[in-house]
């Protein structure tokens, strides 16, 4: 699920004259306020000089662009003067040892050399079964979407499975730190016997925005339906949609609307008002990075506000009104801890911007059991017991009493020990955690899935 979140773009500058004991990636935790934000900062050559992006695993952000890149005998030097950043460090042997300074306050940031991920659970060719690239076109944004088709050889009238993408703009493997979850669940399946379509997300890969530049989940819904009817058309039968995150709010709005899906698995999908799952997010993120109660309950009641406004706006000016209380919100911080006003106005800005965009406001007023609540096709709803984002307890239970009262006589709810969002087997469950794992998806979720799917 998306969360808002500041997002800093990073300038870096550096000299062209660089040994190679800086190439790699370097990473380092934040400690702000008592959270922990991780950044990752990968730096390569090339002719011109280096080249480096930046990762913020907290926030799921990947290969954020960075202008330029500098490194003079053992200095490093980040700045990014508009925004008021500066990082200045020293490369003493596998560390770099500095200070990062943003308005007026100066936090100690140690970077240290990443070791290139191991992801085992990555497919490797040769493949025993059938891939295919393929495109078809929503016939209701006018987008294209492209994907891939995998097929089991020799077998007929096999099930398919459409598998639906969480929030923000993913490629069809689902990829997120070098793990392609989606990737590993179409290869398990299709050897098992299950047909799998994967798509990128409109706007990545080979899929188009068409007309539409401000999507929400509903627009994403028609995107599956389109993707279902795809299906038929090539004679699929028993068409199936698996939702992880976001994209398990989306599989019921579409099955709900076709008769041709003919099962759900949701895997973290939500099951509760978005509103709640929201604050039970934030709190349980939060309180993983090491938050205090008192600060729990300030952001709570700050989140609250600011829901209630984007509900229910005052005005036509929904931007303003938010700026206005995330400015009321900042005058009880203590003045001495707080960036210049120049600095401040551009964050609230930012911060505005972002959670008055029509997906935010869309996806805020959702409720799960408007969907859920039709459901009599067979529902399986997966969640592993340490996710953070979508808690397991609340969104199961939501998700149970709405199949409920749909009368549905054929759904199974499973919360999984020990695991995170991405189903990976977990120690504590935080979002900087997902990096650090080798594990892309837990194999006993895909036996628990693939099973299911055999036995209806």
């Amino acid at each position: 699920m998306k969360k808002s979140f500041f997002l800093f773009v990073f300038v870096l500058f550096f000299t062209p004259f660089f040994g190679q004991e800086i190439l790699g990636s370097w990473a380092g935790e934040l400690a702000i306020q008592g959270t922990k934000l991780p950044i990752i900062f990968n730096v390569k050559s090339n002719e011109a000089g280096l080249t480096t992006t930046m990762d913020s695993p907290a926030q799921k952000a990947k290969d954020i662009p960075v202008a330029k890149t500098t490194f003079d005998k053992t200095e490093l030097t980040i700045d990014a003067s508009n925004l008021g950043i500066l990082y200045k460090g020293t490369l003493l042997n596998d560390k770099i040892e500095g200070i990062f300074s943003q308005g007026g306050m100066s936090l100690p940031l140690v970077l240290s050399k990443k070791k290139e991920a191991i992801r085992p659970q990555t497919p490797k060719a040769p493949f025993d079964y059938t891939s295919e690239e393929v495109t078809f076109i929503n016939p209701i944004d006018l987008n294209t979407l492209a994907g891939t088709l995998t097929t089991p050889k020799n077998k007929k009238n096999v099930p398919v499975v459409i598998l639906i993408t969480g929030s923000g703009q993913q490629n069809r493997d689902s990829e997120i730190f070098g793990h392609k979850s989606f990737w590993v669940v179409a290869d398990d399946f299709t050897k098992k016997g299950i047909a799998v379509l994967r798509l990128d997300d409109r706007g990545i890969g080979g899929s188009n925005k068409g007309n539409n530049t401000t999507p929400t989940s509903q627009n994403f819904a028609t995107d599956i339906n389109a993707a279902v009817n795809f299906l038929a058309l090539k004679g699929f039968k028993n068409i199936g949609l698996a939702g992880h995150s976001e994209g398990g709010m989306i599989a019921p709005v579409v099955a709900s609307q076709n008769n041709k899906v003919k099962f759900v698995i949701s895997l973290a999908g939500p099951g509760i008002p978005i509103e709640e799952l929201l604050q039970l997010q934030s709190r349980a993120v939060a309180k993983l990075d090491g938050a205090s109660e008192a600060d729990l309950k300030m952001n709570e009641e700050l989140n609250r506000k600011l829901y209630a406004i984007i509900k229910n706006p005052k005005s036509s000016d929904l931007k303003t009104e938010i700026k206005t209380i995330l400015l009321e919100d900042l005058k009880k911080i203590p003045k001495e801890q707080l960036p210049p006003e120049s600095e401040i106005e551009k964050m609230l800005e930012n911060e505005a911007k972002q959670i008055s965009n029509p997906w935010f406001v869309y996806f805020l007023k959702f409720n799960p059991d408007d969907y859920w609540s039709q459901l009599k096709i067979p529902v399986l709803a997966l969640n592993g017991s340490l996710d953070a984002q979508v808690t397991s307890k609340e969104n199961l239970a939501g998700i149970k009493s709405s199949l409920e009262k749909a009368k549905n006589k054929s759904f199974e709810i499973v919360e999984l020990p020990n695991l995170n969002h991405l189903f990976q087997e977990a120690k504590i469950g935080s979002v900087a955690e997902y990096a650090e794992l080798e594990q892309t998806i837990s194999p006993a979720v895909l036996d628990k899935m693939s099973s299911w799917i055999f036995k209806l």
